[in-house]
């Protein structure tokens, strides 16, 4: 089946254009007050009428796939319709009288009372509201007007609708057929049909009549189905939903995504708004054909439209990194900070906080992440910059060492190497050219002492740990990264520094001066999570021993 109408093109308030395909998944994500949910309404009220005011998006392109004949016949067989001085069709969420059918047909200002024939926002009310119980109907006589009539009279309906509830809340979802003039949906374990019982026998109703009615249900049970009897079963083929996973606990959220992905029809077309990592992460999970990811990031009275096609998605996506981590939570912020730990998160994200709470400043919204080492830097920054999110990058002053992951990491920040590369190979020349604390024979000699003296059946740890310190004595590399730019010699080495620095910051890669994380605060020992878990019982604006570090992260700011 193929749609009646559907929106081809979608041109926002930045200038950005859009193409879509009649059976696309559009999916809105940005910070807050971004302009998603302002772009659904806006996109459903330009398709009644161009002249409705607008703030995001400028224009709409409406495609109109079927024949005036094909239209009509379509609301022929799926409306009641009613014969007197003037026909009028009446179905789920419309009422047309034929008066203004063709108008509607030959207008060029979107089309009119047909937006509600083949297209429906389902907010948050209406969604709670579809699980009440319909109204019974004549259904030889009276076109449907409610999906729940389609799960009445079609057993197969009826079941997949039950399994994907199940699969949701491992409870049935089961019809009342002899319920008199409306038709109430129950939730719990189905009864068995005995021998010499059907489903409208009076024993068996009895049985479904001691279950629990779903519109009497929390709201979360409500708004799933509700969702997806408007996305499956309802014959409106454009469809808005304004943040589907509203009252649903994550691993339900995800599950509706995959199940929108997985099942919509294919000539449906869908637009979404989100704020739910979960529910895009369930999206990402099932086929990508048809998915287009838009955030929206608002300037001002501008919203800088960013569009991240399926196949974008689907590189981004093979990625196990990406696809088991927070990475994405980056889509509903302002600004994303890459580290290279999750103890570097903790700590850089606990100071901003205190500075902010500190001196009443207003939240930048910003969301730590870390990706496992320096190496994976260059994958999470390339993911987010092809959707334009803000982003800095913290790395320990050893990220210098090698040009690899550096080169990635300043270029996928739009940086250009070769302004900076000259002063790069200067820096580290240098800092090599200088003698480490221990030369070969000296390693030599301190880990045979050490092999010697060790007697134990296994190993000390203590010993372990005594030779990782000699090894790193033995690298300039490592001791620039415990004393970090006093390490750089002077004169036209820290003048290069400097330059590199300054470009770094620009493109919004910040290093480490002091070396590493632990070295903020010096007087605490330990290293890593336990570092951070001793210096975070500190007063972290207030102590003097953090200065530094204060306003280090204050350049996030």
């Amino acid at each position: 089946m193929d749609a009646y109408f559907h929106i081809s093109n979608v041109e926002f308030n930045d200038s950005t254009k859009v193409n879509l395909n009649s059976n696309d998944i559009i999916v809105f994500v940005g910070a807050n007050n971004s302009g998603k949910s302002a772009s659904l309404k806006e996109i459903f009220g330009t398709l009644q009428s161009f002249k409705i005011p607008t703030k995001v998006v400028s224009k709409i392109i409406i495609s109109k796939n079927k024949s005036d004949t094909e239209i009509i016949k379509f609301l022929e067989e799926n409306s009641t319709v009613k014969h007197s001085d003037m026909t009028n069709y009446s179905g789920y969420g419309y009422s047309i009288q034929s008066f203004y059918l063709q108008f509607y047909l030959q207008n060029d200002d979107g089309i009119g009372g047909l937006r509600d024939v083949f297209a429906s926002f389902v907010g948050t009310e209406n969604r709670l509201t579809s699980s009440n119980p319909a109204k019974n109907i004549d259904f030889t006589k009276e076109a449907f007007n409610n999906p729940i009539h389609y799960l009445y009279r079609d057993d197969r309906i009826e079941k997949e609708f039950s399994e994907y509830f199940k699969l949701a809340f491992n409870q049935d979802l089961i019809i009342n057929r002899l319920a008199g003039s409306t038709i109430p949906l129950y939730v719990g374990n189905k009864p068995t049909i005995e021998e010499g019982e059907d489903r409208i026998s009076y024993t068996y109703v009895a049985k479904i009549e001691k279950l629990d009615l779903l519109h009497e249900q929390g709201d979360g049970m409500r708004s799933f189905i509700g969702v997806l009897l408007n996305s499956f079963i309802a014959t409106q083929s454009m469809l808005f939903i304004d943040e589907p996973e509203a009252f649903l606990h994550p691993p339900q959220a995800r599950l509706l995504g995959k199940m929108l992905s997985n099942n919509l029809p294919t000539h449906k077309q869908l637009f979404i708004s989100t704020h739910s990592e979960d529910f895009l992460n369930g999206l990402l999970d099932s086929n990508h054909n048809r998915l287009k990811i838009i955030r929206i990031d608002r300037n001002g009275g501008v919203n800088n439209i960013n569009l991240l096609e399926n196949s974008d998605i689907k590189e981004i996506w093979k990625d196990s990194l990406l696809r088991h981590s927070n990475i994405l939570s980056g889509l509903f912020h302002k600004k994303v900070v890459i580290c290279e730990s999750d103890s570097d998160c903790r700590f850089y994200s606990a100071v901003l906080t205190s500075i902010i709470d500190n001196e009443s400043l207003p939240s930048p919204d910003i969301l730590f992440i870390h990706c496992g080492g320096k190496q994976r830097i260059p994958i999470v920054v390339s993911a987010l910059k092809k959707l334009n999110v803000p982003t800095n990058v913290i790395a320990d002053f050893d990220i210098l060492n090698n040009e690899s992951p550096l080169k990635e990491i300043y270029e996928f920040l739009a940086g250009d190497w070769s302004e900076i590369e000259k002063d790069w190979k200067n820096v580290k020349s240098r800092i090599e050219e200088k003698r480490p604390e221990l030369l070969t024979e000296e390693v030599k000699e301190e880990i045979i002492k050490i092999l010697d003296e060790s007697t134990e059946r296994i190993f000390p740890n203590g010993n372990t740990k005594k030779i990782q310190t000699i090894l790193k004595k033995a690298s300039p590399w490592s001791e620039a990264k415990n004393n970090g730019v006093s390490y750089i010699p002077s004169g036209d080495a820290t003048v290069s520094y400097e330059k590199i620095k300054m470009k770094f910051i620009e493109k919004g890669l910040l290093v480490v001066e002091v070396g590493e994380l632990e070295n903020f605060c010096k007087s605490i020992g330990n290293h890593g999570p336990k570092w951070v878990n001793e210096v975070l019982n500190k007063d972290l604006y207030n102590d003097s021993n953090l200065s530094t570090a204060k306003e280090f992260v204050r350049q996030l700011l």
